[in-house]
């Protein structure tokens, strides 16, 4: 948007006495409000009246990366916004985005190295989203802080997960993780925690250690046909693709869907990714499969404000396939059943209509419609169902304990693990959830381990 525009969307905002947009909490499950809670209204009012550099220091005094939840974040501020009970709601994420852009383009961005340094040393394990913030707020505290990275290069989620369409890597991820090295944080990469750096060393060398390793294990679909060749996790694709294009050459891992009929398992943003990254390698088809319903254009009546709309939308993958195929590439209520396979590699995917039961212990379940059996061609198929939680070796080496669902036992606004000197925050620990709410956790993992090292804190 130009600058009247935004200027516009700012004075839209209602300055409502109960700003909704800016509450995060967790509603029907799901988030409404902003988890880190911006100060929305503050902002959009200094954008209106032209205050751009006052509008980014009451950003940065909540959000540690508007420049990355600008780009990614789904705004579930959006969702609870009040103006959008009865009108399309303020474009909450757009503005956020344009003043971080503004301040890198005016140079307000800059290193802000701690005035005084304490004695303490931090571990940080991941530099994902979580572990980023986690690792920011504890250097402002004064500590040495140190992120491991088992990838060869740092930001986790944000730089192997997410496709450069949606986040760029040298303008938008490196440029802040060179703000945080020029501040006196430490990335050590290709340094896998428990293989190439022992788990023992890392709590005995460290003051504190921070867990903040993401939900890698993906799910599969163990269905007959799974172990043919080219039927891929959706982050190897993707992961592979976004290497490959920083190196600047397809190196052996890299997953090529040109030419080929692709179909991609799910139907969340993962799966959303691998359609755009299909999409730009020139993909002869694209089918996506998504197990629920289409769905309603408006709010249901089960569905009302200030939850998470739960309205069929169209991201930037399906209007890309759209534009080229001539619709929207998903089919819902549908599941595969088998891969068929030809030489060793799968060429067809068989699919069934689902309905959505209740089982004899009263939970939904799907199943198979007889007689709406279809075959799909398909030379490359893409699993992107989403994430069981986190891998497990390291937490056994340290002896974290777990809860029921795999994910690290730690309370939430605590942060604390069995361990005394180990922390954990989160999708490790909270499982599979959103960008801000990684920057959620990773803030008050600080907070919490600040208050252990130092008995008190100053953190927000």
């Amino acid at each position: 948007m130009d600058e009247g525009d935004l200027k516009k969307q700012g004075a839209r905002c209602m300055d409502c006495g109960i700003p909704f947009c800016q509450t995060g909490q967790l509603v029907s499950g799901m988030a409404s409000g902003c988890p880190i809670h911006n100060l929305i209204p503050e902002w959009n009012d200094l954008v209106y009246r032209g205050l751009w550099k006052e509008a980014l220091e009451r950003l940065h005094k909540t959000n540690n990366f508007p420049d990355f939840t600008g780009r990614v974040c789904p705004a579930p501020c959006e969702g609870s916004c009040v103006l959008g009970i009865s009108a399309p709601p303020v474009t909450i994420k757009n503005i956020e985005c344009a003043i971080a852009d503004r301040g890198w383009e005016n140079g307000w961005i800059k290193p802000e190295p701690p005035r005084k340094r304490t004695e303490k040393k931090v571990a940080v394990v991941g530099s994902g989203p979580a572990g980023l913030c986690a690792a920011a707020q504890l250097n402002k505290a004064g500590h040495s802080v140190t992120v491991f990275e088992r990838a060869d290069r740092p930001g986790g989620l944000l730089m192997y997960g997410i496709p450069n369409p949606k986040l760029d890597k040298n303008e938008v991820v490196m440029r802040r993780i060179r703000q945080m090295e020029a501040e006196g944080i430490r990335f050590a990469c290709n340094m896998e925690v428990g293989r190439d750096y022992p788990a023992a060393k890392l709590v005995e060398e460290f003051d504190a250690v921070i867990l903040a390793t993401g939900a890698t294990k993906p799910r599969d679909l163990a269905i007959p046909g799974r172990e043919l060749k080219g039927v891929h996790f959706a982050m190897e694709f993707l992961t592979a693709n976004t290497r490959s294009l920083l190196d600047g050459h397809k190196n052996g891992s890299f997953i090529d869907a040109a030419g080929k009929n692709v179909i991609v398992i799910g139907g969340g943003d993962t799966g959303t990714d691998c359609v755009a990254t299909a999409m730009r390698h020139y993909c002869k088809s694209l089918v996506q499969i998504e197990i629920l319903p289409k769905p309603p254009v408006e709010r249901a009546g089960d569905n009302p404000w200030p939850e998470w709309p739960k309205v069929y939308r169209m991201d930037y993958g399906q209007e890309e396939a759209a534009a080229k195929f001539g619709a929207d590439p998903r089919i819902y209520l549908a599941t595969a059943t088998k891969f068929e396979g030809e030489d060793g590699g799968v060429k067809a995917v068989h699919t069934v209509q689902v309905r959505w039961e209740r089982n004899d212990k009263g939970q939904f379940i799907p199943r198979h419609v007889p007689g709406t059996e279809t075959v799909l061609p398909g030379d490359l198929v893409l699993l992107a169902m989403g994430f069981l939680g986190p891998e497990q070796p390291l937490l056994e080496a340290l002896g974290i304990e777990r809860d029921a669902r795999s994910n690290i036992k730690a309370d939430f606004e605590k942060y604390t693990t069995n361990h005394p000197k180990v922390f954990a925050c989160g999708d490790c620990r909270r499982g599979q959830s959103l960008v801000v709410w990684a920057f959620n956790e990773g803030r008050g993992a600080a907070r919490e381990c600040d208050r252990f090292l130092m008995g008190s804190t100053d953190l927000p």
